[in-house]
């Protein structure tokens, strides 16, 4: 654990706070699809991603999903940091986008590192910042794209995130994760092949202009 914590984290945080996190932290497996945080739980440890990414989702008032944003290697929720200090009830759920590994961290260490290490003071901050501008980007893309922008941003998103071309998700999970319908989906898929921009295939589709 602490050689893949220093490999995601060398150039974040100081070799001591490395070595606490590998002494205090729980080492975790995620296969894709798997849930890490729920809605309404409480959160009682900290996710800091040393492999794989995750999405974070919310639920609107009819219980439909919808994507605020991914996290990769490096990365911790700043959600979850504010449910962790706030001691509240999670309001996003975190599901594993590919094979994550993860070290879940005691909340009772942050306020302690908080003021010991000023490395994790910096990367607390930058989090949230990092996270805001994701969620409000995400907000100017509901409110100023066409759903086709929308979409191809998305599979452009999901292309990067998983390190490869092809996006293996069907048109429901596309519909569920950008909020609208299977059919608008799969029209718009079908337009942005013609355009040249995706391949359509047997239950995945090709980026092609990435």
């Amino acid at each position: 654990m602490l050689a893949k914590l220093e490999e995601a984290y060398h150039f974040i945080f100081e070799k001591a706070l490395i070595k606490e996190i590998s002494e205090v932290g729980i080492l975790k497996h995620v296969e894709p699809g798997e849930k890490i945080i729920e809605i309404g739980d409480y959160v009682k440890m900290m996710p800091l991603l040393l492999e794989g990414a995750v999405k974070i989702m919310r639920d609107d008032k009819d219980g439909d999903e919808l994507l605020l944003y991914f996290l990769e290697r490096g990365d911790t929720c700043a959600m979850t940091l504010s449910c962790c200090m706030g001691q509240t009830r999670s309001e996003i759920r975190a599901v594993a986008e590919r094979d994550t590994t993860i070290i879940m961290i005691p909340i009772e260490k942050m306020e302690e590192w908080t003021s010991k290490y000023k490395s994790w003071r910096n990367y607390v901050f930058e989090s949230y910042h990092a996270r805001l501008t994701e969620m409000l980007d995400t907000i100017d893309t509901i409110a100023f794209m066409n759903m086709d922008e929308r979409l191809m941003r998305y599979l452009k998103d999901k292309a990067k995130i998983n390190q490869h071309e092809i996006v293996n998700n069907t048109h429901q999970q596309i519909a569920y994760d950008l909020h609208t319908s299977r059919v608008v989906i799969s029209r718009l898929l079908k337009k942005l092949e013609l355009e040249g921009k995706i391949k359509l295939q047997r239950n995945s589709i090709e980026v092609l202009q990435l």
